[in-house]
């Protein structure tokens, strides 16, 4: 009788321990830290989407623009160098790997942005129905990424609060003491000055 009543103490006390070590903050940080993690798998999976679309985009415009073959190859191979700077979740914590993908992705932009451009020299081009399709592809991916960017922003400010402010980091210092703050994305240089626009 006495081993069966200690059974259910037991039971009992490791049931509230559970229930109030569930509610006091211990989950929060691999748990902010997984959301923080999945929303950077957004933010690559638009950039593979973009990546995706331009080589059919550049087809596209090669069949129009025979003799524009420099700013074709400019998206080709920024296309190239973007795709193989990559960023797993073990590197988030490294602001300087964190620039260098938003450098590379950066550079595919202007490139990009580019290719748009000289398809208005090309009247038959912008016309075409496989043209405007692949153009609003691109742009929807465009806003796409900037969402998933925000989203990333908006899950590491909340993992990065959590490691810094009480009761994470009373967590942090006895069951995670190799917990690091990520990266966050930076806004590039050009992204302070006002664009110049010439008529």
């Amino acid at each position: 009788m006495s081993q069966s009543i200690v059974r259910i103490r037991s039971f009992l006390a490791i049931s509230i321990l559970g229930i109030l070590l569930s509610g006091c903050g211990y989950n929060a940080i691999p748990t902010l830290e997984e959301n923080a993690k999945a929303k950077w798998a957004d933010v690559q999976n638009n950039y593979q989407r973009r990546s995706d679309l331009i080589p059919n985009l550049v087809a596209t415009v090669q069949g129009y623009a025979k003799h524009e073959t420099d700013t074709l190859t400019a998206v080709v191979e920024a296309r190239a160098k973007a795709t193989q700077v990559k960023i797993d979740v073990s590197q988030l914590t490294d602001p300087e790997k964190l620039k260098e993908f938003e450098a590379a992705q950066n550079q595919l932009s202007g490139a990009l942005g580019r290719l748009l451009a000289v398809s208005e020299n090309y009247p038959d081009l912008k016309a075409s129905a496989n043209f405007l399709a692949l153009q609003s592809q691109l742009e929807g991916t465009e806003n796409r990424i900037a969402v998933a960017r925000r989203d990333y922003i908006d899950a590491v400010r909340a993992y990065n609060t959590e490691l810094r402010t009480f009761p994470g980091v009373l967590w942090k210092a006895a069951f995670f003491p190799d917990a690091k703050p990520l990266a966050e994305f930076q806004a590039n240089d050009n992204a302070q000055s006002a664009p110049q626009v010439k008529f």
